[in-house]
């Protein structure tokens, strides 16, 4: 486990390091909106990285809206002014990895919602979806097993059944964080799994019977005892 967080960090400080290289490069050639950045390939022997390294930080800095990818064409400045640039690259790269308590609260605000969506919107699909995760969950803990994915894959069923695309995807992106901190403090034990089998079908079936309000309250009550376990812990 240390082996992994050592290389974790070091790769989060190498594509910190091309994002700066590349946010230089990008001041030093004058490069404006819509023009062309040099290769992968260039800029990783530029920079002395790997080509995936370099891919990671384009990407990452895409996903901030400051690069653009056209297949086959290459990667290009996103319409954006040079001053506001600078500062948009500046604050990436002060950013942290959340904590587990910024994730747990992030998730309890973001699964009360799409709870409440859910019961409004869901479709038979997705009733399915969530019972086959249900199902899953309940069987892994009855045989005495690790059930955190299975439990995530049910909250995942419901963010999807919410019909937002952009809650679905917040908790697509949170959740293998959560998954690694849940085994690294295990927060469930196993009198708090099987309790979650309840809870599990008391959300469902107020999704099922489209009970917004319900729903809500039972997402409310399943998260209980993790938002005591994060607030009780040393910050």
């Amino acid at each position: 486990m240390k082996l992994e967080i050592l290389t974790k960090t070091e790769n989060q400080e190498i594509q910190k390091k091309i994002i700066s290289e590349i946010r230089d490069l990008i001041n030093y050639k004058n490069l404006e909106p819509g023009d062309k950045l040099p290769s992968e390939r260039t800029l990783s022997e530029k920079f002395g990285v790997s080509r995936s390294n370099i891919r990671d930080a384009i990407q990452k800095l895409e996903f901030y809206g400051l690069l653009k990818s056209m297949p086959q064409s290459g990667t290009f400045v996103a319409n954006i002014g040079v001053t506001a640039m600078n500062g948009m690259i500046e604050d990436i790269l002060r950013l942290d990895d959340p904590d587990f308590k910024s994730l747990v609260e992030t998730r309890i605000l973001l699964e009360l919602k799409t709870a409440r969506l859910a019961a409004l919107r869901r479709t038979e699909d997705d009733l399915r979806l969530m019972k086959e995760a249900l199902d899953a969950y309940s069987n892994k803990v009855v045989a005495g097993q690790d059930a955190v994915q299975e439990d995530l894959l049910f909250h995942l069923a419901i963010a999807k059944a919410s019909g937002n695309s952009t809650m679905n995807t917040f908790m697509l992106i949170i959740t293998p964080e959560i998954i690694t901190n849940f085994e690294k403090y295990h927060v469930c034990n196993n009198n708090q799994a099987f309790l979650g089998i309840q809870e599990h079908n008391d959300i469902y079936e107020a999704i099922k019977n489209q009970d917004p309000k319900l729903a809500k309250e039972k997402m409310k009550k399943h998260f209980k005892i993790l938002y005591q376990y994060c607030y009780n812990q040393k910050s």
